[in-house]
């Protein structure tokens, strides 16, 4: 039985170039995505297109012909739709917040995209179905090369998971914070939903971690001005000024949805894995937070992604058991008793030694293992 072809993926024109540089004579198993290669016509006549994939790439019509001839399979570009369903990386901030210096948020690509999906055409189009499904997996590949290169290489994932409606300035909000700087100073990255209230609050803990008791206090004080994202332009530009005063923060990753697009990303989360699927995002969420996830006070929402996680973990061998810790005793015990149920699935299982209901940030720094230099 023959082994399995090489697979070279190639997303931008350097590597294109550094590729036939090296003596390439053939394109199989090579796989382009959204690289403008309109330029680079002579060089793709003379080599062996079979087996290859273009995604999203600009080629000259001429060369589409030929390639096509010749073997290539061409997935065209998507103009109609507001986004690039072909991107090779993950999104920042600033990407998606491209307009917020100097326009409102809905001029905004993150608005824009999200009135797209608004609209009854994209809802029950075959095109913009297909678009939004190539998007998700481009997203998928890009997250899994983020956590391979780079200051992410190898990092040790934990999540945090918590409600939107957390306001600024509330002390849920200040508890977050200081959960994403203690994790992130105990060699963690802290994964988030990537949203409002309580995301944004573990998100901007860790993007902070390094900065003194003081520059913190003035960030959340800055930022308690603007409490809600009822005024989500307001609220994006006060975030904004927090990054612009510290230009350099730590990393920390968001994975939010066009299907809550109501919600807004926030602008601490150094990298952004929007997904239009939420269901891809959630179990994005629980299977990638090996080294555990902290659920803070929350309701139907944080409930689930409970649920989702015990169910993983339930069934999951000793070695995959990652942590639970669900911080807030008197919300998880007896306003809303989700702790109960996760002991009693827990008992007799592996994961009965791998979970925990605590009340302070330092009881869920000492339940997770510490990471990895």
């Amino acid at each position: 039985m023959p082994g399995r072809r090489r697979v070279v993926e190639i997303e931008t024109l350097e590597q294109f170039d550094n590729a036939v540089a090296e003596g390439a004579r053939s394109m199989r198993g090579w796989r382009l995505q959204s690289v403008d290669l309109s330029s680079r016509s002579h060089i793709l006549r003379g080599l062996r297109a079979a087996g290859s994939v273009f995604l999203g790439c600009q080629v000259e019509l001429a060369t589409v012909d030929d390639l096509r001839a010749r073997g290539a399979l061409l997935f065209p570009r998507m103009p109609d739709v507001p986004f690039d369903p072909y991107r090779a990386d993950l999104y920042s901030p600033r990407q998606l917040y491209d307009a917020i210096a100097y326009a409102p948020y809905d001029a905004c690509l993150d608005a824009r995209v999200y009135a797209w999906t608004r609209d009854g055409e994209a809802q029950h189009d075959l095109a913009a179905a297909l678009a939004r499904a190539l998007h998700d997996n481009s997203i998928a590949e890009a997250f899994d090369d983020t956590l391979t290169v780079g200051e992410l290489d190898g990092a040790s994932l934990v999540g945090i998971m918590g409600g939107h409606a957390t306001a600024r300035g509330d002390a849920s909000y200040a508890q977050a914070v200081l959960l994403g700087r203690a994790l992130t100073r105990a060699g963690h990255t802290v994964v988030t939903g990537g949203g409002p209230g309580a995301m944004e609050a573990a998100n901007l803990g860790a993007y902070l971690a390094d900065a003194t008791e003081g520059e913190l206090a003035a960030a959340l004080a800055h930022l308690g001005q603007v409490p809600t994202f009822q005024d989500r332009t307001t609220w994006a530009r006060t975030a904004s000024e927090v990054v612009q005063e510290h230009p350099q923060g730590r990393a920390s990753i968001g994975i939010p949805t066009w299907f809550y697009g109501h919600e807004p990303p926030n602008l601490f989360a150094t990298v952004i894995a929007k997904y239009f699927h939420n269901a891809l995002r959630e179990a994005v969420l629980v299977e990638r937070c090996e080294a555990g996830i902290v659920y803070l006070p929350g309701a139907a929402g944080t409930a689930q992604e409970i649920f989702t996680d015990a169910c993983e973990n339930y069934y999951a061998p000793a070695e995959k058991v990652a942590p639970m810790v669900l911080l807030g005793v008197d919300h998880w015990q007896r306003h809303l008793p989700a702790w109960q149920l996760v002991q009693a699935l827990a008992r007799d299982r592996p994961m009965a030694e791998r979970i925990w209901c605590v009340d302070t940030v330092a009881e869920v720094v000492a339940a997770l293992e510490p990471a990895q230099p």
